[in-house]
């Protein structure tokens, strides 16, 4: 009965048949995990990885500076989340063409693989590699950019995780509203729903962030595999399903 119930709620979050509570819960879970990888990364590497708006201003400024060395670097970041972003679009694209229940799940389940092979690897847990930081840095932005165009797809362009800058502006839009409206009288309208939803999400990414903050700085790389195990547990409902419909399919 767990497992069902398990598996039915990994539907809800990550399945093909999207609805409005899916997305918003799906999108508490992303901000969340990116908002510990966010500051955690900040930690380990020294760099924010979730949003580009600062890489792309220092790509700017190296250039103008002279400072070419500094300058490819930044671009292979930015390049790795566009990346990020490209790869997420084809699987969820592939897997609509194919009609595959796990249209939105492959995308998690690549994340949570990605996040869980990093984690190994970083700590030293499995080979004998050692990961640069401008490798571990654009290995964290082509995950984000990945997370990004996921949840960008399955809410319709609604929902965002991986950087607050526009939610912390519609939140402040909606709160003017009210405020407005309760100032002078009018019926301007607010929208409650959303402010619940996007005070939500800058919750969940600012909880994230704690906890990831704490987590690496005691732990270190190693404390990426709980978060992994959490994407995992969302994105694996779906894929199920197409492995277990594939495998009644063939005994026919």
């Amino acid at each position: 009965m767990a497992r069902r119930l398990n598996r039915n709620y990994s539907r809800h979050l990550s399945g093909r048949r999207r609805t409005e509570a899916g997305d918003r819960r799906l999108g508490f879970v992303l901000a969340f995990v990116a908002g510990a990888i966010n500051a955690g990364g900040f930690l380990a590497v020294g760099a924010y990885t979730s949003h580009m708006s600062g890489f792309v201003s220092g790509l700017a400024d190296h250039v103008v500076l002279g400072q070419f060395g500094f300058a490819v670097a930044v671009f292979i970041y930015v390049f790795s989340f566009f990346c990020g972003a490209v790869t997420s679009s084809l699987l969820i694209n592939w897997a609509r063409f194919k009609r595959l229940h796990s249209e939105f799940a492959l995308a998690i389940l690549l994340e949570a693989f990605l996040l869980l092979l990093f984690g190994l690897l970083a700590a030293n847990l499995v080979f004998d590699i050692y990961l640069a930081t401008e490798t571990t840095i654009a290995l964290l932005c082509y995950i984000m950019g990945l997370q990004n165009s996921l949840i960008t797809k399955a809410s319709h362009a609604v929902i965002r995780t991986t950087h607050m800058t526009g939610v912390i502006t519609d939140l402040g839009i909606e709160v003017g509203r009210f405020l407005f409206s309760r100032t002078v009288g009018t019926q301007t309208l607010w929208d409650s729903r959303k402010a619940s939803v996007l005070a939500g999400l800058l919750l969940a990414f600012l909880l994230g962030g704690f906890i990831g903050a704490y987590s690496f700085s005691r732990f270190g790389f190693v404390s990426v595999l709980p978060f992994s195990a959490l994407l995992a547990a969302v994105g694996i409902g779906p894929v199920l399903d197409d492995l277990t419909r594939r495998l009644r399919g063939k005994g026919r």
